[in-house]
């Protein structure tokens, strides 16, 4: 049986934060590195401040562009009143990934204990794009990197992956023939 070829997939990356720029953006930094390392390819990267229908309007029109297989938020996930990214991708989501919410948690409670309540990382499909909210911790991000999203994200993953399924995320918006 011969193996799988890479399949290289265009991310971009959302940091949600009202104090964080480019060039303090360490979550968002651990993504690009990550994601780059891994052989995908960053097509684009923002900065917005915690306001729902902003983040929402982002991912829209992102979900939209044909060019973006994969967005990965950092920040915003938490229990504050400014904590808005969960209820934004909500707001864009055809189909939301409920284990994604799940293995994370797992992952997160070997490192930080019960802490990991406090985390509403998720993740979700719309318009045949892939969609994660992930905290704003630098360390969450490379935990949810290295534990879920580097394996899913790999078309070579088995026993299956994110990527193989992809042609087939919007079957139900396309025209019977």
């Amino acid at each position: 049986m011969t193996e799988r070829a890479f399949v290289p997939l265009n991310i971009a990356v959302l940091t949600v934060s009202d104090t964080r720029a480019l060039a303090d953006d360490r979550s968002g930094d651990v993504l690009v590195q990550r994601l780059g390392d891994a052989g995908h390819t960053l097509v684009a990267r923002a900065i917005l401040p915690d306001e729902r229908a902003a983040i929402a309007d982002q991912l829209r029109a992102w979900c939209a562009d044909p060019a973006i297989d994969v967005v990965i938020s950092t920040g915003g996930t938490g229990l504050t009143g400014r904590d808005v990214t969960v209820e934004a991708h909500r707001d864009v989501y055809e189909k939301e990934i409920d284990a994604f919410a799940t293995v994370f948690a797992m992952i997160s409670f070997q490192k930080i204990g019960t802490s990991a309540v406090q985390s509403r990382a998720t993740g979700g499909v719309a318009q045949g794009t892939y969609l994660f909210a992930l905290p704003g911790s630098p360390s969450a991000c490379k935990d949810a990197w290295d534990g879920i999203l580097a394996a899913q994200l790999d078309y070579r993953h088995k026993p299956c992956n994110f990527v193989e399924i992809m042609p087939r995320l919007d079957e139900h918006l396309r025209r019977k023939g």
